[in-house]
């Protein structure tokens, strides 16, 4: 007789169950309600040309067709075909959505609404005729999508110095700041294409060609140059910042200060150090104050567009600080020391960039101690026809609520990106005294970031949100010499326990609300049409609760391929906390310019529609982007109220069984005083 040992009837039943389970796993698969990730790894990922193609090259970012999306704009390698690439959320990729052909070779692109009809028109600046002249053509958005390539609007000439957007009247309407083939060299050497659309006339005009309201003596613009429009003495009114030529080989700059409807006067102006490259701007050592960051090189090689002993200089806004306690009223015998924090937009006259390099709002420190194997940065792109001046590149990547650097450096002919981030000062982080002191420190990223490491013909580098998932991610381009075509989109997929704000301010467009074409043919929002001059200020606690405030710009720059995104982004550091207080400021020449709003939700997307009309509220609209963990948070409350739901239920079933019990008790129970 054979018997059976239970044992192994017991293994061959576990392997039936395991085999059966094995079985069940693609079917649970299919119905697992998470996708999976498109990136995996804490580090910079190579995430391809994303749909662009060709050997051009991206000349502006906008938001093309108001889905809040942002789309690209690029300028094929003959410098004349503009094509326009939609982003598409649900294949994550970019899509061609037309092109034209511009008759001149192309040096620069503004996307801005100037005909003021809620969409985004082109305005192109082009080779002219003229040898020191730059022709300016707009391209206005048609109803349904596209420009109108076929009538396109002439405007007066510019010279070599590229104008910049600006709201010099305060009516939310694009003009431009420049010099044109009029300018002289007297005291009016600057103009202002006043714009003065009207839409419903029989003929519209676009421009009308002025002097501009600037009190006092005027520079000439350089070229190339790093002019500004953002608020720069504190009072959330764009200023103006002009890098001028000195007439002597080198450079100097001038500020501006918006007075509303005074017009502007000169508040500083002097000597840039020997060496500077492109400024750009930023609120460096978040104080609520912006700042200026370049680079200074000895020499740049007419052929590679390489900076020779390169430097990075921080010259820091010195002016009134954030009040330390938020019931200080900021005021010491009749004179404001600190600014409360419902406070932010009150101007500081006396406030100063100090340009000596001794001063403690200068900091400068040699390349090599960020990168010990080069001492040179790619400040031109020579590249393009004419050469464009490369800045270094500022955003928040690590959202610590501290800007961080984008650059390329340069050495055996190997162009390679680098993102640097700030960090607090300590001993040997280049920008600190060797004692560990210092405002902020500075050191390149290394692990994770070999998708930049093994690139060797980069030429421009920008910061860029694709699919608006609230990280800064890199678009590189590429000369093209190493084979791997010319785009290249680094995804941020670092994981930071910190929170982001994006916000765009609108121009009035539409009243604010809907658009429409012709004969009511289309309805739309006029969501892509940002302008440059808008300003944001807030506050948060982190959470030891210290209170800390800080400044971004809207679009500050323009000109030269500067490839600015239309919204302004923002890091907010860790915090358990709401935004305490978020000041919006636009170029309004109203008695109030700007809004406090408080309580604003991190991870979230601001849209300010400012009111033209003296009054009118303010429109505010408040979009929240599902983040990863939202459906985890969904699945801890389902079994969370399943598991609780289950303990009510035992809980009942023993109530009922309890008085079962009692019931049986009571009705076996002889009442002997009824015998």
């Amino acid at each position: 007789m054979y018997l059976r040992r239970p044992g192994r009837r017991r293994a061959f039943s576990s392997l039936f169950v395991a085999l059966g389970s094995l079985a069940l796993i693609p079917t649970c698969l299919a119905i697992w309600p998470f996708p999976p990730k498109r990136f995996r790894g804490n580090s910079l990922i190579d995430a391809g040309s994303m749909g662009l193609t060709g050997d051009g090259r991206v000349i502006a970012f906008g938001d093309f067709n108001a889905d809040q999306l942002l789309d690209v704009l690029v300028l094929g390698s003959d410098q004349q075909t503009l094509s326009v690439y939609h982003w598409k959320h649900d294949t994550f990729s970019f899509v061609d959505s037309g092109s034209f052909k511009h008759p001149q070779p192309v040096y620069n692109v503004v996307p801005g609404d100037f005909t003021h009809s809620g969409k985004l028109d082109l305005l192109v600046m082009s080779q002219s005729r003229t040898s020191n002249q730059l022709d300016l053509t707009l391209y206005p958005a048609l109803v349904g999508d596209g420009f109108d390539v076929d009538h396109p609007i002439n405007i007066q000439s510019s010279l070599l110095p590229q104008p910049i957007p600006i709201d010099v009247d305060g009516d939310m309407k694009i003009d431009l700041l420049g010099l044109t083939p009029s300018s002289s060299g007297t005291d009016s050497v600057l103009q202002i294409w006043n714009n003065v659309w009207n839409a419903s006339a029989d003929k519209p005009t676009l421009f009308h060609v002025e002097n501009a309201p600037f009190h006092g003596k005027q520079c000439t613009p350089a070229n190339p140059h790093s002019n500004g429009v953002i608020d720069l003495d504190g009072d959330c009114l764009a200023d103006v910042f002009l890098v001028c030529d000195d007439g002597r080989g080198g450079k100097s700059y001038q500020i501006w200060v918006n007075n509303k409807n005074n017009g502007f006067t000169l508040s500083q102006e002097g000597s840039l150090p020997t060496g500077t490259q492109a400024i750009s701007f930023a609120d460096m050592d978040r104080d609520g104050t912006i700042d200026l960051v370049f680079p200074t090189c000895s020499s740049v090689s007419s052929s590679t567009g390489a900076g020779k002993d390169c430097y990075i200089n921080i010259v820091y806004n010195q002016q009134l600080p954030l009040c330390t306690s938020a019931t200080d009223s900021g005021v010491r015998k009749g004179v404001r020391v600190c600014r409360p924090p419902e406070q932010l937009c009150t101007a500081d006259s006396k406030f100063k960039f100090d340009f000596d390099p001794n001063s403690t709002g200068y900091v400068k420190f040699p390349v090599t101690d960020l990168l010990p194997s080069s001492a040179s940065l790619l400040v031109e792109d020579r590249s393009f026809n004419p050469p464009l001046p490369l800045s270094l590149k500022l955003g928040d990547a690590n959202l610590d609520g501290f800007p961080d650097l984008l650059l390329i450096s340069s050495a055996a002919n190997n162009q390679v990106p680098h993102l640097v981030f700030s960090a607090p000062c300590a001993a040997g982080l280049a920008g600190c005294a060797a004692d560990g002191s210092g405002k902020r420190g500075w050191k390149v990223a290394a692990q994770g970031a070999n998708a930049l490491d093994t690139i060797s013909d980069a030429r421009s580098v920008s910061f860029i949100d694709m699919d608006e998932d609230g990280t800064l991610d890199i678009l590189v381009q590429r000369t093209g010499d190493a084979g791997q075509g010319h785009y290249l989109f680094v995804q941020n997929n670092f994981y930071y326990d910190a929170f982001f704000l994006k916000a765009i301010v609108l121009n009035g467009a539409c009243n604010n609300g809907w658009c429409y074409g012709p004969n009511g043919t289309e309805k739309y929002h006029p969501f892509g049409v940002s302008y440059s001059g808008a300003t944001y200020k807030y506050t948060v606690l982190d959470t030891s609760g210290h209170r800390s405030a800080a400044q971004v710009g809207q679009l500050p720059q323009t000109a030269y391929q500067s490839l600015g995104t239309p919204y302004s982004f923002f890091g907010l550091g860790r915090t358990n906390n709401y935004i305490e207080n978020l000041f919006v400021g636009t170029t309004l020449h109203s008695d109030q310019h700007f809004i406090d709003m408080e309580g604003v939700i991190p991870n979230s997307k601001v849209v300010i529609l400012p009111s033209v009309k003296e009054g009118e509220i303010w429109k505010r609209e408040l979009f929240l982007r599902p983040g990863e963990w939202i459906p985890w948070v969904t699945v801890t409350v389902v079994i969370t109220m399943l598991l609780l739901a289950i303990i009510v239920f035992v809980l009942q079933l023993n109530e009922k069984r309890e008085d079962e019990l009692e019931r049986r008790k009571i009705s076996h129970h002889i009442n002997f005083d009824a015998l």
